[in-house]
């Protein structure tokens, strides 16, 4: 291809006079200049993406502040160090042993920013609430109660375990990353973390104990509950989450579906089986 290029502007140069010809190489190598330079430029645009996406923001807490650092822990067996100046410069004020703080780290595990957990970043959310119910099977999604408000959360992978370790109704921070998805979470303060170490029996087990509960509908979708008959011609009333209400409202009754129920004997989901 730059062959057929290069022979082709010979070509054209060879035709033209000496002072049209320098022009027009002058011109040819300009435009192939523009060309690698906006190429390069996409690339670098493609590098930096990618970067980026292999960033992860983590809750911590300040342990100590020294003339120069500080020094946070991540409830990993090491501390992380920032300097004084960079996070004085990310918070609007002092910075004081006990702060809840964002760090975010590379590909390399290498701390590259620091937020204040009060105010989060411009990609990054907190959510300061408690775990509603106990997680469900897979760990997949959460449902956080904030300011009296119940919203799901989908959870990523790498902090299911340490979601389930945090009890149902304590005080906790939800960070939730760009996507939509809790990145990280920690107990809001000690009296937090000292009351879930008195309430194991509320963390989230590794496969959460729902029943799943069979039945048509006989009472729509009203004031939060639903009633449905069973098989065995039982009617049983449940409350529904707030997060699955839209999911009720295009229900009729006389429609079959399968709820799942937690342990506060609460709706956690639905699905309508299969017609045969």
């Amino acid at each position: 291809m730059k062959e057929v290029f290069r022979m082709g502007m010979m070509k054209m140069m060879r035709s033209t006079t000496a002072p049209a010809a320098a022009a027009l190489a002058f011109w040819t190598g300009s435009l192939l200049m523009v060309s690698i330079a906006m190429a390069s430029d996409v690339i670098e645009k493609q590098e930096v993406g990618a970067l980026l996406s292999e960033q992860r923001p983590v809750l911590g807490t300040v342990q100590a502040v020294t003339a120069d650092q500080i020094k946070i822990d991540i409830g990993e067996v090491q501390p992380r160090f920032v300097p004084l100046k960079q996070a004085q410069e990310k918070s609007s004020a002092p910075i004081a042993v006990g702060d809840r703080v964002i760090i975010v780290l590379n590909e390399q595990n290498l701390v590259v920013d620091f937020h204040s957990a009060d105010t989060g970043t411009s990609q990054h959310e907190i959510v300061k609430g408690a775990i509603a119910q106990a997680l469900a099977v897979g760990q997949e999604t959460a449902v956080i109660t904030s300011d009296g408000t119940e919203t799901s959360f989908p959870i990523r992978s790498q902090v299911r375990s340490k979601l389930a370790a945090i009890p149902v109704g304590i005080s906790a921070i939800f960070l939730i990353d760009e996507t939509g998805q809790i990145a990280d979470a920690t107990f809001t303060d000690v009296q937090a973390a000292k009351q879930a170490h008195h309430q194991p029996e509320r963390k989230s087990p590794i496969k959460a104990p729902h029943n799943q509960v069979d039945g048509m509908i006989v009472d729509p979708l009203h004031a939060n509950r639903i009633t449905i008959q069973t098989p065995s011609g039982s009617k049983n009333s449940y409350e529904v989450r707030d997060n699955l209400h839209q999911k009720f409202a295009a229900l009729q009754k006389g429609d079959n579906v399968i709820l799942l129920i937690d342990t506060e004997n609460k709706v956690i989901d639905m699905a309508k089986p299969r017609s045969r």
